[in-house]
């Protein structure tokens, strides 16, 4: 039976797309199936994986609406034993059509329930929101990771979301737990980096991973390319640092 990860942080512009887009594609490198949920209406995870989708096409709104099911619309990527299930612009209403729905918070649960034995690991890429969309990815997985940007207030904001993973363990998933806490956009010269990251081990203690993600001009580059950085530049520090965090995680 897979894992079912969550990469979440309210915040944007962290590092939870990169960081969804690097790992599963250098695990799926490893020989592990893997499945992406793109959870995000913006749909970036499915772009940076070089998936494109119109958004008349089917995903994962009409899945969660009980319009189509979920193994009609997984995508096969250009990297072997790597797997999308597509969002669209539709998703961004979804949370609206959802509230009024019987047993709401698990709808994206029983689906991934459907496609579990499918993969070795499925990664949910969600939303910059704690809103009823990064609900159901909490409620429908094992774990979660957290993406912490080595930038000022980088912690800010991060009691709601360790409140709302807790309110989510008490009364939706019980077995709900924190995988591992991932600094991203690392920079060498400034002392500021520095203490953020003494921070976040403060905070987190062995949470923490080892492996941190530089800011790096090839990580930033590829998703325009439709390509991980482990086909666009593999040897990029960036590249390397993605390598050595996906090993951390398995």
């Amino acid at each position: 039976m897979g894992r079912a990860i969550i990469v979440a942080n309210q915040k944007g512009g962290v590092g939870k797309t990169t960081t969804v887009v690097n790992m599963s594609a250098y695990m799926a490198d490893a020989g592990n199936k893997i499945l992406v949920i793109d959870l995000d209406s913006q749909g970036n995870s499915c772009s940076g994986l070089g998936v494109t989708k119109s958004d008349d096409a089917k995903g994962l709104y009409e899945v969660l609406l009980g319009m189509v099911d979920v193994k009609e619309i997984i995508i096969p990527t250009d990297i072997k034993n790597l797997y999308v299930i597509p969002s669209n612009i539709n998703l961004s209403g979804a949370q609206v059509e959802m509230v009024e729905m019987e047993n709401r918070e698990y709808k994206l649960k029983s689906i991934v329930d459907k496609v579990r034995n499918d993969f070795d690991y499925i990664f949910i890429d969600s939303p910059p929101s704690l809103g009823l969309l990064t609900i159901n990815g909490l409620v429908a997985s094992d774990s979660v990771i957290i993406p912490i940007q080595c930038e000022y207030y980088a912690l800010e904001g991060l009691s709601q979301l360790l409140k709302t993973i807790n309110l989510v363990k008490e009364r939706l998933n019980s077995k709900l737990y924190i995988e591992g806490v991932v600094l991203t956009m690392y920079d060498t010269r400034t002392n500021l980096s520095k203490q953020v990251v003494e921070e976040v081990i403060a905070y987190f203690k062995n949470k923490v991973y080892k492996s941190i993600i530089p800011r790096n001009v090839k990580l930033a580059e590829a998703p325009s390319f439709g390509k991980p950085i482990n086909i666009y530049d593999p040897k990029s520090v960036g590249a390397v640092s993605y390598y050595n965090l996906s090993k951390e995680l398995t």
